[in-house]
This record gives C-alpha cells, structure tokens and sequence, in this order.
C-alpha cells in the first residue's frame, strides 16, 4: 500500500482512480468494501450474490471513476448508493424471473401437458438418441452442431475444422439418414 493513498481524500483517490493507479483502488477498497458488502448482504440475504455486488461496485468505479462528485458527499455514501441501486435491481429481476417462470408453468399446465404426452417425448428423444448412432461422427458431430448446438453452417464448419460446403454436405446426409432410421420405427415428420 502505497503511503499517500492512506492519508488521501476521497476526491484524490478518486482522482488517483481516474489515472489508473491500482493502490489508489485498492484504498478505497480497504476503506469502504466492509460497509459495501455489509449494505449488499442485508438486502440480498445471500453472502455470494453479496460478494458479486461488491465487486461490481468496484469495477464500475475504476471504470467509471467521474461518476464521484465529492461535492455531493464522501466515497463511502456513493459507493452505497451505487450498492443499493444494484441490489434492488438484482432483487427485481428475480422477481420478474420467477414471475415469468409461475406464468410460463401455469400457461404449460393449462395447456394440457399431461404425462402421456410427456411420455411420448421422453420415447421419441430415445428414438432419435438411438438413430443419431447410426450416423458417421463426422455427420452427427455436424447436426450436433446445427441443430442442438444452435451453430449456423459457418460456425459449425469453423468449430469442425472444415469446409462449409463438406458440413452442409455431412448434415444433408445426416439428415437423410436419421429420416430413414426414424421412420422404420413408424416415426414420421407429419409430412408425408
């Protein structure tokens, strides 16, 4: 620790901030990250949800160091302040999540999912486990890709090392292949 910095302001410090100087960082994380974690850890009831909060706090002052105005109060009320703006809205945004996650349950429960259904897509996806065994490793590891992996052909081809046009190939095959060993199982895409 750098002897100046003990002494120093909060304006110099942040000003020390400003100019990327890591022990003046490191200051003002020495004073104030007790009191940070303290705040974040009483509104958020959870120690390592806490620790992310003080960390973000730190990094958006050495990021955003001009944000102090040490005219409007010290260090350490800005850096609460800065903590209970982000805990509230990391708060909030569980609280959208798990209201998305109750409607989205209750929109499948009123849908009808029921267990034949869901018996019926546990039996297709062994069906097609099995047929993407027939496969060459080259066309299931392309499909993989494509289709599970949400790869466009490029990103696919470049991930395998390939050429595009040797990727889409594989898939087409693959394709064909996995039709063929779906429908002697009486596994049909509606089509046809």
């Amino acid at each position: 620790m750098k002897p100046e910095f003990v002494e120093a302001s909060d304006a110099a410090l942040v000003v020390s901030i400003s100019r990327y100087e890591q022990a003046a960082l490191a200051e003002a994380y020495r004073r104030n990250a007790g009191a940070v974690y303290g705040l974040a850890k009483r509104l958020l009831s959870d120690h390592a949800r806490a620790e992310e909060i003080v960390q973000e706090v730190f990094v958006r002052l050495w990021n955003q160091p001009d944000r102090f105005d040490p005219d409007r109060g010290t260090l350490r009320s800005f850096l609460l302040a800065q903590t209970h703006g982000r805990s509230v809205d990391m708060i909030r945004s569980d609280v959208a999540r798990r209201r998305r996650e109750e409607r989205e349950s209750l929109a499948q429960a009123e849908g009808g999912y029921d267990l034949a259904r869901e018996v019926w897509d546990m039996a297709l996806a062994g069906h097609v486990r099995e047929a993407l065994e027939v496969l060459t490793p080259g066309e299931r590891a392309a499909i993989e890709l494509a289709y599970f992996g949400g790869r466009t052909y490029r990103e696919a081809a470049d991930e395998l090392g390939e050429a595009e046009g040797t990727v889409k190939s594989r898939i087409r095959v693959g394709l064909k292949r996995l039709r063929s060993e779906l429908s002697a199982v009486g596994i049909t895409n509606g089509a046809e």
